[in-house]
């Protein structure tokens, strides 16, 4: 029997993962509705087309379904501060949540470093597109040898990004830069986000500089080909955009780490082409999001099995 879900948000990331749990995932999760505000939004005219019930009236439309007690896990694509409210009403009423906004009130996940970790947590945090792309580099360099420093740009189309994530930027960089060290293993954190106006959009683009004090460059090289194949089995379009590169430094860096010198530093360039499900394949940020989202649900639904 197939996990119920509903999804609020019916912008970009929420259409995009309307989508791509009726095209990937049917036969484990079914989507009962998609939850907007705006009932004129394109994201619940083709929930409808779809044939899943479209709710114009928020959350609190959303517990007044009529088949809400059917439904086990919600995903939340809407904005950091519209995610607490969320919670405090979701929560009490023992619905899972998969939170897709920065506001980070549940534990971290990406599900390539720490999937299994948190299955049975109320809610999950799906960090930021950011994150998504760059924390798995940051662990595979991590667990090598320690990161002292990680330094993460991630650079997107502006079209790709709609009001929730122009809402969210300092909440973006905050959120990343925790989960490079929570999640990444990085002993400090700092990340960066860049909405490019290029026309025509360019794909999104990652770049992830890590300080390390060991010079294992081969190893660093595999344990990254190795995380990259495992993040491009949800996100097909996730590659390295050009080899591994390593620098010796040699002044000091006490602006940056406590650790003496000499370091190395390793820069990896990644792009995310999109599955184009929803927006072009130049939104990698869309997809890697709401791929990763996807990736979260099924190992709850099948944890539940096996439970």
């Amino acid at each position: 029997m197939s996990t119920k879900v509903a999804i609020i948000g019916s912008g970009n990331i929420g259409t995009d993962l309307l989508i791509k749990i009726k095209r990937l995932a049917g036969d484990e999760l079914e989507t009962v509705a998609l939850v907007g505000i705006d009932p004129e939004s394109d994201g619940l005219a083709r929930a409808n087309r779809l044939g899943i019930d479209a709710v114009a009236t928020g959350v609190r439309g959303l517990v007044e379904h009529p088949r809400f007690d059917e439904i086990e896990i919600v995903f939340d694509a809407t904005s950091a501060r519209a995610h607490e409210y969320n919670d405090s009403v979701l929560r009490p009423l023992g619905t899972r949540l998969i939170d897709l906004t920065p506001a980070a009130v549940g534990p971290y996940v990406v599900p390539p470093v720490n999937l299994g970790e948190h299955l049975d947590v109320p809610n999950v945090n799906m960090v930021t597109c950011g994150g998504q792309a760059t924390i798995p580099i940051v662990a595979a360099i991590s667990r090598v040898t320690p990161v002292y420093w990680a330094e993460i740009v991630a650079s997107i189309a502006s079209k790709s990004a709609g009001p929730g994530t122009r809402a969210n930027i300092d909440e973006f960089t905050e959120t990343t830069s925790r989960a490079i060290e929570q999640v990444g293993g990085a002993a400090r954190g700092k990340a960066i986000i860049i909405l490019n106006p290029a026309e025509p959009p360019l794909i999104m683009r990652d770049t992830v500089l890590a300080l390390v004090g060991e010079d294992r460059q081969d190893q660093i090289v595999a344990s990254i080909e190795a995380m990259v194949a495992e993040v491009a089995t949800y996100v097909p379009g996730y590659r390295l955009k050009q080899a591994v590169q390593f620098a010796k430094v040699e002044e000091s860096m006490s602006t940056l780490t406590d650790a003496a010198g000499p370091l190395w530093k390793v820069s990896v360039f990644l792009e995310v082409e999109g599955a184009a499900h929803y927006l072009p394949a130049y939104a990698g940020n869309l997809d890697i999001m709401t791929s990763a989202a996807l990736r979260v649900a099924r190992a709850i639904a099948a944890h539940k099995v096996k439970a």
